[in-house]
């Protein structure tokens, strides 16, 4: 398969999750990194996080004043955890195989939602968020899907609220990974020419989805969340599996 023929296919799933994450606040590494890893493994994780911090920005922009829609204490909180995470996200890249990782992964995140969608109400407080920032430097350096702990903690939010913190986490977040992976020399030249060409189709998945923000709020929001964490932690354990 030609680089070009690749380029399409990936910029299709990637389109695709720009769509979703920018209704939901998270989605496109669910969506488009099976499909990249599929067409090209030694694209990843590189090529989807340079991909990836093109979203957070628009998304941050149009929720209104990141000063009032942001959850600033909830992004001190997860932060520093997060560059933990990101450190121990590089060193999992280099000893682990990508099938273990993804396994490992994709079970934490099932039992993360069959424990959070039963009775028990996730709240935002500094041990939670600490942990969530964790888990997800870990599994975003790792494989580019770092939104589901995230989108666990904040799932009983506002939409405006989900969609412009967790726009500013992946922003903040994505950039401290792509840092660790060039300190790592685990950043190819290829990679990044491939998460550049990518950008253009984030940009018209973002466009496209201006209805479904709107109207994603509230209970519907929460569904939305859970289905796409499931969703995500099910195409991690079948990456372990197969």
């Amino acid at each position: 398969m030609t680089d070009v023929s690749i380029l399409l296919l990936a910029g299709t799933a990637v389109l695709a999750g720009s769509v979703v994450q920018s209704g939901v606040g998270i989605g496109l590494g669910l969506v488009a990194a099976p499909v990249v890893a599929l067409l090209d493994p030694t694209l990843m994780p590189g090529a989807m996080l340079i991909a990836a911090i093109v979203l957070p920005v628009l998304t941050v922009r149009a929720e209104g004043p990141a000063s009032h829609t942001v959850d600033w204490r909830g992004i001190g909180w997860s932060m520093p955890a997060r560059i933990l995470g990101t450190v121990a996200g590089v060193w999992i890249v280099a000893l682990v195989t990508p099938k273990h990782l993804a396994l490992g992964v994709g079970v934490m995140v099932l039992v993360a939602v069959a424990v959070t969608a039963s009775a028990v109400r996730v709240r935002t407080t500094p041990l939670t968020l600490s942990l969530a920032g964790l888990a997800s430097g870990m599994a975003g350096t790792a494989t580019s899907m770092g939104g589901p702990p995230m989108a666990l903690a904040y799932q009983n939010e506002s939409g405006p609220r989900v969609r412009a913190t967790l726009g500013m986490y992946f922003l903040i977040g994505v950039a401290l990974s792509l840092i660790a992976l060039v300190i790592g020399n685990q950043l190819p030249a290829r990679q990044v020419a491939f998460g550049l060409a990518l950008a253009p189709f984030v940009l018209v998945g973002f466009v496209l989805a201006g209805p479904v923000r709107r109207h994603v709020d509230g209970g519907m929001l929460r569904r939305c969340l859970l289905t796409v964490v499931t969703v995500s932690g099910i195409v991690l354990v079948g990456q372990g599996v197969w």
